[in-house]
């Protein structure tokens, strides 16, 4: 078969560019919900902070996950918890933000090197093939990495915002201003969203696919 595996091909193409659209169009959509409601969005998040450091000592007593790296996941959050001093706006050259954004590749990797040893000691010890690894299963290991290293991160990248000045667009517009003439301060997620589609079609005019007054 030769056209086949070329339709596949094409099919999962399609279907990963419908993905993609579908998650940065729910990603907009809770943007503005923050934007909307930030006393309670702020709330929320910080009651959850709590909650997942507590699920992470509980784990640490009960489950006996290592002590250096669920102190490491405390501190984590307690860092991401500084980050609600100002919330919703963000300074993105902030220490606490850059820290907030090194910590969780720190988490992602030392979690992800402690089940892979885990796995591999366990399989080691097994005597015989009929032998049941004591290990966690994919889904309780990826519902520990999405509760407890990357909920909060990707919570706050879609609640935390900035102003328009932050991240400057390709086009020529002004900044967006409210009714008093004040910068609006813009959701994190709509600015990346509107900065891409920015240089889409300022590529796209390049190229000569569009005209100038074409807008998406």
């Amino acid at each position: 078969m030769w056209i086949l595996p070329l339709v596949g091909y094409l099919g999962s193409i399609v279907g990963f560019c419908f993905l993609t659209l579908a998650i940065a169009s729910g990603l907009y959509y809770l943007s503005e919900l923050v934007e909307e409601h930030t006393v309670i969005a702020k709330r929320l998040l910080t009651k959850l902070i709590y909650s997942i450091i507590g699920l992470q000592v509980v784990l640490c007593l009960v489950d006996g996950f290592p002590f250096g790296l669920t102190l490491m996941g405390v501190v984590s959050h307690v860092v991401y918890l500084g980050n609600m001093r100002r919330f919703p706006f963000v300074k993105l050259s902030d220490p606490l933000f850059i820290a907030s954004c090194l910590l969780v590749l720190v988490n992602h990797y030392f979690w992800f090197q402690h089940f892979s040893e885990a796995q591999h000691r366990s399989y080691s010890r097994m005597s015989s093939m009929y032998d049941q690894p004591d290990v966690p299963s994919f889904t309780e290991i990826a519902s520990y990495f999405g509760l407890c290293v990357w909920l909060i991160p990707f919570a706050l990248f879609v609640s935390l915002s900035a102003s328009d000045n932050v991240l400057p667009t390709i086009g020529t517009e002004q900044p967006s201003r409210d009714v008093d003439g004040k910068n609006r301060r813009q959701g994190m997620v709509k600015l990346v969203v509107d900065n891409v589609l920015s240089a889409i079609g300022e590529v796209t005019r390049m190229a000569g696919w569009k005209k100038p007054e074409d807008r998406f």
